[in-house]
């Protein structure tokens, strides 16, 4: 059996096999810590890198050893409580000390195990298992989703991606190479030798040559290696955009005076996370946005995100411009139309039966998805009422409530959860 042994010299990524390893076995105690971890960040940082705190016990590794075996009887002594076949009951709790915390009887401990990720290890886990749901192929494709495919060979590669049969190949192809003449001249002078051989005293000092020369040329091929780092063959992959389907994303965002500064930064962190999944998962995904208080505007991403502007509430002005836009440059024929709409529920209590008509009538039509999320502490009024009866009635309708910043990211992953085939 023949064993490959990479002595090249590691690169500045000499350990991305086994981060990748660590990620791929540890993934479930990341992307909580993940999970966790994107609730403390500001908005600007919300797509950085992270140092994730891994509990020991998480990653520790089991242990086989021999133990003696068989059955064994000992005498401790200083008993005077137990006799043979007596049975121990189990020590309830901790073992020493009524305090709270972790700390070990011992009088040592073990700290957590700490692991840096980059930002693109970071939003790997963020948005693992997530899609758009009801993704269907329309007349137009636009959308380029990234898939690996083989691509010949390369003479670098990762240990696990070694062509065993391509890299023997070229070793067998460089020991001909290198031995062929050697072997040629070999075979010449060994035959010179044997006739020479028959009358050894006359040729006494050619001979002498001759086996020199056969010694050093025998050392020479024998020390050609079986195989080099210049034999080895990688299996190459890369990766290529296919084309898929096309879509746009419609984010509506309540910013009404109702909507305080806490509520408008759990509404733009929902979005943000929104729109790194999108340009994350998908290649040119259209994003519209759209802001209303008593009037909607669509806007751009720098003045959905940072502008102050605030008045009244009325919901159904963004649905109307929404299908205005849609009917102008969105036909549902070629785009796979999504929405995602946040507010804190409050409306005019004549303007929320008019949001229903609208979904009814105009859009939930059109659209394949449709999230509404709604940020309040307070009771739900018209608006998630008259949602909800939306929701008992079209399959592709999803709500929900969100009341903290550590609602977001379990909501949004409750939403974008990718579906069964």
């Amino acid at each position: 059996m023949a064993h490959f042994i990479d002595r090249r010299l590691n690169g500045r990524n000499k350990s991305a096999v086994n981060r990748q390893r660590f990620i791929r076995r540890y993934q479930e105690q990341l992307k909580k810590a993940v999970s966790d971890a994107v609730l403390k960040r500001s908005i600007q940082d919300i797509d950085k890198g992270e140092s994730v705190a891994i509990p020991a016990r998480d990653i520790s590794e089991p242990t086989f050893h021999q133990g003696k075996g068989g059955i064994r009887e000992q005498v401790h002594p200083g008993n005077d409580q137990f006799v043979t076949g007596d049975k121990i009951e189990r020590p309830q709790g901790g073992a020493g000390g009524s305090g709270q915390g972790e700390a070990s009887d011992q009088g040592e401990g073990q700290d957590e195990f700490v692991f840096d990720i980059s930002k693109e290890e970071y939003l790997d886990l963020l948005f693992d298992d997530l899609a758009l749901p009801n993704l269907e192929k329309n007349k137009l494709n636009k959308i380029s989703e990234m898939k690996t495919f083989r691509a010949g060979y390369s003479t670098d590669g990762v240990p696990g991606n070694i062509n065993i049969v391509r890299s023997l190949r070229q070793s067998l192809a460089r020991r001909m190479a290198l031995q062929v003449g050697k072997k040629k001249t070999l075979a010449e002078l060994e035959r010179e030798l044997l006739e020479l051989s028959r009358h050894p005293t006359q040729h006494y000092e050619r001979i002498q040559v001759i086996e020199q020369h056969i010694a050093e040329l025998k050392r020479r091929i024998a020390a050609v290696p079986f195989i080099d780092t210049f034999d080895l063959r990688f299996n190459n992959f890369v990766q290529r955009p296919i084309p898929s389907t096309q879509a746009v994303m419609f984010c509506l965002m309540d910013v009404s005076g109702s909507m305080d500064q806490a509520t408008k930064d759990m509404a733009k962190r929902f979005y943000l996370l929104l729109y790194l999944f999108l340009t994350r998962t998908y290649k040119n995904v259209e994003v519209v946005y759209i802001r209303h208080h008593t009037q909607a505007k669509e806007v751009d991403e720098q003045e959905f995100f940072y502008s102050q502007e605030t008045g009244g509430t009325i919901v159904s002005s963004a649905l109307t411009l929404m299908k205005k836009v849609i009917d102008e440059r969105y036909p549902s024929e070629q785009w796979n139309i999504y929405a995602a709409q946040a507010s804190d529920g409050d409306n005019w209590a004549d303007d929320s039966p008019l949001c229903k008509k609208l979904m009814e009538d105009d859009i939930m039509s059109l659209v394949r998805y449709y999230a509404y999320i709604e940020i309040t502490t307070r009771a739900h009024q018209t608006l998630w009422q008259e949602y909800q009866a939306i929701a008992r009635q079209f399959p592709n309708f999803a709500m929900e409530h969100i009341r903290s910043p550590a609602d977001i990211y379990p909501v949004f992953r409750t939403l974008f959860k990718k579906q069964a085939a």
